[in-house]
């Protein structure tokens, strides 16, 4: 044989049997972690990629954590700002309720809850999602406070706007070249 078809020839041994090389023992392609070495959590890497934008990698990590962990007030609250963030507004609703019904003192679920309201043209739910979420962090978070605010606004001047009546006016005359208009109060 030729010396590189025999280097290949070992090579190729080599990966195929069980003393380590390639094999699916010794872990395939991928380098083996440290023995005894925690698993990383899910949620961390997840808030990690939500930081650098990559809400859908997130998403995914989140599905990991939930599968460990199960489904706690954590994970749906995260998972719904995943949605929230990809403008799944629908999907981020249902887990952002379901988190909220969890844990009724988990004030990231009911601030992002009030977001994702204030998204679909509900401002007075919105408002009362952000008072709860304000009424939790004591005051102390200034994005509730705004988020509270704006919703609060919104409202208002939605329910403003709905009292007015259409005001009629009329144009009155008053000399050559003069008119005046009117309306009725």
């Amino acid at each position: 044989m030729r010396p590189p078809l025999l280097l290949f020839v070992v090579l190729l041994a080599a990966a195929c049997s069980d003393a380590g090389g390639l094999s699916e023992s010794a872990g395939g392609v991928y380098a083996p972690g440290p023995s005894g070495a925690p698993d990383v959590d899910g949620l961390i890497v997840g808030h990690r990629l939500m930081a650098a934008n990559e809400a859908e990698l997130a998403l995914a990590a989140y599905g990991r954590a939930a599968a460990e962990q199960g489904m706690g007030v954590d994970t749906l609250s995260a998972m719904g700002s995943a949605n929230l963030r990809l403008g799944r507004l629908g999907q981020a609703e249902r887990l952002l309720r379901r988190a909220v019904e969890l844990d009724p003192e988990f004030a990231p679920a009911w601030n992002n809850l009030g977001v994702v309201l204030m998204e679909t043209d509900r401002a007075p739910e919105a408002a009362e999602s952000f008072l709860r979420a304000f009424a939790l962090v004591d005051g102390n978070d200034d994005s509730v406070r705004d988020n509270l605010r704006r919703a609060i606004a919104k409202r208002d001047a939605a329910l403003y706007a709905g009292e007015e009546e259409p005001q009629e006016f009329q144009l009155v005359r008053r000399g050559p070249s003069e008119y005046a208009i009117l309306t009725a109060l």
